[in-house]
């Protein structure tokens, strides 16, 4: 369909403007967001496995296309992307971490379970956790990769408004605590953050850590949840990726 060549298409323009990494769409999808928008949960299920195949096809082209592209100092990976409860809600929440009487670890892991599982049994090379907002999700997400045996490396996320802490006001380092002590976690990082915060927010996460960080700020912008749009100004986004490589850290990905 034209929808999922549109698809495919924003996927190779990454990977032709050097992505080693291409993010499935699902930050979003859901299985109970399908489910109240009519779709059977089978149906839901099949949209999440769509969004892995979706991705792989766009490797599968870019790699027919340019077979000098395939070595090992150039590896493209499918990472499934899977946003926080906040996300699913689309009112803003994954920027405060409030979920209210929805804040308890048993309903968090009941609610991404299955679609976690959907996401690995579609085979992407990696799972990423984004926009992890408070330390309640990290762990239940921790919970959820022992228990279902998740053999995919992931990496989680988290966002910040301040520099310091997570969204929620919990503390970063705490967070990257929780992803540190679990094994299935390959690389903890920052995503949808301004840049100017990018730089101490490395240095907390290196505090408890030595697994790899990656970084992937927005611009510099604040979501407007009642607007839905961003607002304010950008902010210099290459000045400050040298920033952050002249200053660091080892195995720091900067994307």
């Amino acid at each position: 369909s034209n929808l999922r060549m549109c698809m495919i298409q924003v996927h190779l323009d990454y990977i032709e403007a050097g992505a080693n990494i291409i993010i499935t769409a699902s930050y979003q999808a859901t299985i109970q967001g399908f489910e109240s928008k009519g779709f059977s949960k089978e149906q839901g299920e099949n949209l999440l496995t769509k969004s892995v195949e979706i991705a792989h096809e766009a490797r599968e082209m870019f790699l027919k296309q340019h077979p000098d592209q395939s070595t090992p100092l150039r590896p493209i990976l499918v990472a499934a992307s899977i946003g926080s409860y906040g996300a699913y809600l689309a009112d803003g929440s994954e920027y405060s971490g409030d979920y209210g009487e929805a804040g308890t670890l048993e309903f968090l892991k009941d609610f991404h379970r299955r679609r976690l599982q959907v996401l690995a049994e579609a085979r992407p090379d990696l799972i990423a956790f984004e926009t992890i907002p408070n330390k309640l999700e990290a762990q239940a997400y921790v919970e959820l990769l022992e228990e279902c045996n998740i053999n995919i490396p992931s990496w989680f996320s988290f966002n910040s408004k301040d520099g310091v802490n997570v969204v929620s006001g919990d503390s970063l380092i705490e967070c990257a605590k929780i992803a540190n002590e679990c094994a299935k976690v390959g690389a903890v990082g920052i995503n949808c953050t301004p840049p100017r915060f990018i730089h101490s927010l490395i240095l907390s996460i290196r505090k408890v850590t030595d697994k790899p960080i990656l970084i992937y700020p927005n611009s510099g912008e604040r979501y407007d949840a009642e607007r839905k749009e961003w607002v304010g100004k950008k902010e210099h986004y290459c000045r400050g990726g040298i920033n952050y490589r002249k200053n660091t850290i080892p195995y720091l990905s900067y994307s």
